[in-house]
This record gives structure tokens, C-alpha cells and sequence, in this order.
């Protein structure tokens, strides 16, 4: 066998089973030929850049939609974002009321429905006195007043507490 009928692969010298030996020298000039004109290599690679650990891909729905209307690019999108993110952690820092765990338990019972929107966050009080739930220790009207003399802020950190 010729040595043009052979190539180097990550050092080792063989002769490739899947191209017929009239094509292997036509091969390695192509392979050669493409790696001297080759590009440098992006600093991310298209896996990379699709990569889903630490990233996720999103729906803008119409709040975020309205957030980012009028940013032109992925890195002003991110950036406001983040930005908003970063805003809404201190919000939510700042923010919220000290509740006995009873008081807790009623809210997270109110919440149990899932998503809370912004008018059903409104509507807390309201639900503190019409609920059915019961605990020992739990006294519902001053719950109620509790969440009436509360900002929004104050609202909204209480549900995210509680992971609604």
C-alpha cells in the first residue's frame, strides 16, 4: 500500500474504512487543503452558544414584551432583563411582613391556586377574611388588617416567599 493511501488521525497512522482506497488521496488533500484555510474558531462554539446550563431559552409573554419593546438586540434584551431582575431581588430584600406561622399557613392556603396574579395579590385581605381555612392561633381579621395596611411590595414579597 502507498503511503498517499494512508492519513494521520490524533497521531495514528491507518487507513480509513469508510473511504474507498481511489478517494483516500483525494481525502487528505481536501482535508489538508480545508484546515490551512480554515477560520479561527469563534470563542464560542454553536453548541456553546445553545448550551442550556445557566441559560434557558424564554416566552415573552406580553409583560416581558412590553418590558424590552424597542431594545433591537439580544444583549439589550438580556440587559434589561437583568436590570429588572435585579431590581425585583431588592424589592423583594427590602419588602414583606413578619407573619406568625398560622398567618402563613392562611396565605399559602389563599395562594393555593397557583399563579397569582396582580389583582388576586390585591384581593389578600379580602381573602383573609372570607377563607375557610382554620388554624389554632390564626385570627383572621387582623390578618386581614395586616395585608390592608401593607405597600404592594410588601403583597408581592409575601407571595414570593411562599413560592407562588
Amino acid at each position: 500500500m502507498r503511503s498517499s493511501t494512508r492519513f494521520t488521525i490524533d497521531g495514528i497512522d491507518e487507513a480509513h474504512p469508510l473511504i474507498p482506497e481511489a478517494d483516500r488521496e483525494a481525502f487528505i488533500r481536501h482535508d489538508i487543503q480545508s484546515t490551512l484555510t480554515a477560520r479561527i474558531a469563534p470563542a464560542l462554539t454553536p453548541q456553546e452558544r445553545t448550551r442550556h446550563i445557566g441559560k434557558t431559552s424564554i416566552f415573552f409573554g406580553p409583560p416581558l414584551a412590553i418590558l424590552t419593546s424597542g431594545e433591537k438586540n439580544t444583549m439589550e434584551v438580556s440587559g434589561r432583563l437583568n436590570r429588572t431582575a435585579e431590581r425585583y431581588l431588592e424589592i423583594l430584600r427590602e419588602y414583606g411582613l413578619e407573619l406568625s406561622e398560622p398567618e402563613r399557613q392562611c396565605i399559602t392556603h389563599i395562594c393555593g391556586i397557583g399563579f397569582m396574579s396582580p389583582l388576586e395579590i390585591r384581593e389578600l385581605p379580602f381573602e383573609a377574611r372570607l377563607t375557610r381555612f382554620e388554624a389554632e392561633g390564626l385570627d383572621k381579621s387582623e390578618l386581614a388588617a395586616k395585608l390592608e395596611a401593607a405597600s404592594f411590595a410588601d403583597l408581592i414579597a409575601v407571595v414570593e416567599s411562599l413560592g407562588f
